[in-house]
């Protein structure tokens, strides 16, 4: 099994900036990528950024230029620091891994969200 717990969210106000951690434990065999997505009150579930292992990013149009991705591969982190915050930047963000666990079986795993309020 694999835990994620992210970090960071919180209230800010617009043009400010906040930084998001999520760190994996328990079967991390080999990470494939880690990602960020976020949902907003009645929107579906969209991609913010993801990052390879071998740290490649891509990043949703919305946000490049303002949110940079990166990782710990020694310490299974990946950070999300954002920047220029926007107020329809507010949502829960999800962290998440695509990996192979310790026995070699695929997974996808998902963290408990961390609300992230942007006001105008």
């Amino acid at each position: 099994q694999v835990h994620l717990v992210a970090s960071g969210g919180g209230l800010v106000q617009a043009g400010g900036s906040l930084r998001l951690s999520c760190v994996a434990s328990g079967s991390v065999g080999t990470i494939r990528s880690m990602g960020w997505y976020r949902q907003a009150p009645g929107k579906q579930r969209e991609l913010v950024a993801r990052i390879t292992g071998g740290g490649s990013t891509n990043y949703a149009d919305s946000v490049k230029d303002r949110f940079t991705i990166s990782r710990d591969i020694t310490k299974n982190t990946v950070h999300l620091q954002m920047s220029s915050l926007k107020p329809e930047d507010t949502a829960v963000y999800y962290c998440n891994v695509d990996l192979w666990d310790y026995s070699g079986s695929p997974g996808n795993y998902w963290g408990q969200g961390t609300q992230v309020t942007v006001s105008s």
